[in-house]
């Protein structure tokens, strides 16, 4: 059984750093597609950045040049470097890996910014 264990979350005030990372625990390889999403209240959940097994990445638009996606195949291990936090980056991040066209999702880690 595979899960996903996220880490990182907590509150920060604006223009300040969290660093969020997302490990596979269980039989897992070879994972193509790595990301990260969030989901505001009242809101969708939304794509934050991606990275796939070439290390090639997508980010949102609302979050390039802020946030920084990198993996660590060896450990089964997404990171989300975030930094210039804004009161929108409000919300639950998940983690998302895709494995053999199955996805596994994380549970969620709340990242509040908040003077």
């Amino acid at each position: 059984q595979v899960q996903l264990v996220e880490s990182g979350g907590g509150s920060v005030q604006p223009g300040g750093s969290l660093r969020l990372s997302c490990a596979a625990s269980g039989s897992i390889f070879n994972i193509g597609f790595m990301g990260w999403y969030r989901q505001a209240p009242g809101k969708q959940r939304e794509l934050v950045a991606t990275i796939n097994s070439g290390g090639n990445t997508i980010y949102a638009g609302s979050v390039k040049g802020r946030f920084t996606i990198s993996r660590d195949n060896a450990k089964n291990t997404v990171h989300l470097q975030m930094n210039s936090l804004k009161p929108e980056d409000t919300a639950v991040y998940y983690c998302k890996f895709i494995v053999a066209l199955r996805d596994y999702w994380g549970q969620g880690t709340q990242v509040t910014v908040s003077s």
